[in-house]
């Protein structure tokens, strides 16, 4: 039986989607849970770099969080693909009076201007690429000459059962929830580092690095449920589903999540890459790479 390959075409209507719509109304609660990612991003941004490109955005958390960081003397541009999402982007930017700027495109094919940025960042945002080599060739056109890229990415499934806790313990009440794949766009796409390692050789970065990062992350547990019912596959298939269904699949799946419950906060661990690159005039890669 073959197995078809997700394309771009079908991230841009799950991200305009489904998708979108549960990170749209839950930007709070996912900025907050994930923090302590977008500091290792943030943090490591030096006075010398003053334009800042953060990939896959999403509602522009990261991208706000390095505007600040770079003052009035930078610019700080995010890129989604998920018009729903950028236009919250769009809004807190311009309710911050923040120096962000926002493009509501695929990252893979955009024409940027040609060493326009000086690095690139991004939370969980490179992973949905249906060409990442061709993606990462686009980003690396858009580096200036000894750029920097400094992205996280998941680790493995394995690695992370908090992320597939929900699945787990709705697949017997939902038939259609889809399997994760490790060989296209997704979550866990960049689970395997030599791959990951090849994607950026081929596309023209150097001085590569890999590094195993496990983020502490926590949420309330006041809020678990509408987690679990508007994030992640569960999620967007429980958007769609009749209220009994909800009710089935909650209770299903609420108990399972009882291991990281400590108080009133859910404790789990993000185990991810910290990935770093650099890139030189020398290994730019030629036009339609």
């Amino acid at each position: 039986m073959s197995v078809r390959h997700e394309t771009a075409e079908d991230q841009s209507r799950l991200w305009n989607g489904p998708a979108a719509r549960g990170w749209v109304e839950n930007q709070d609660l996912l900025d907050r849970v994930f923090r302590p990612l977008e500091a290792l991003l943030v943090d490591s941004i030096s006075g010398s770099q003053t334009r800042v490109l953060d990939v896959g955005c999403g509602t522009g958390g990261t991208t706000l969080a390095a505007a600040r960081q770079l003052g009035a003397n930078g610019e700080s541009i995010g890129i989604d693909i998920s018009e729903p999402m950028i236009a919250v982007a769009r809004a807190r930017a311009q309710r911050e009076a923040a120096p962000a700027r926002f493009i509501c495109a695929d990252a893979q094919e955009y024409a940027f201007e040609p060493s326009s940025v000086d690095r690139i960042i991004s939370r969980f945002g490179v992973m949905f690429f249906d060409n990442p080599v061709r993606a990462f060739a686009n980003l690396r056109r858009a580096a200036a000459d000894e750029g920097a890229a400094r992205l996280i990415a998941w680790r493995s499934p394995a690695e992370n059962p908090f992320m597939t806790t929900a699945e787990r313990a709705a697949r017997p009440l939902l038939p259609n929830l889809p399997d994760r794949r490790s060989d296209g766009p997704g979550q866990f796409a960049f689970a395997d580092p030599d791959r990951v390692a090849a994607i950026l050789r081929e596309s023209g970065w150097t001085a590569i690095e890999i590094q195993p990062i496990d983020v502490p992350c926590t949420l309330p547990e006041a809020v678990l449920a509408r987690y679990v019912t508007q994030l992640g596959p569960v999620g967007r298939i429980l958007q769609e589903a009749d209220d009994e269904t909800r009710k089935r699949v909650i209770d299903a799946v609420r108990p399972a999540f009882d291991p990281y419950v400590k108080g009133t906060e859910v404790r789990f661990t993000a185990a991810c890459w910290l990935i770093a690159a650099r890139s030189t005039s020398a290994d730019a890669p030629k036009p339609g790479a």
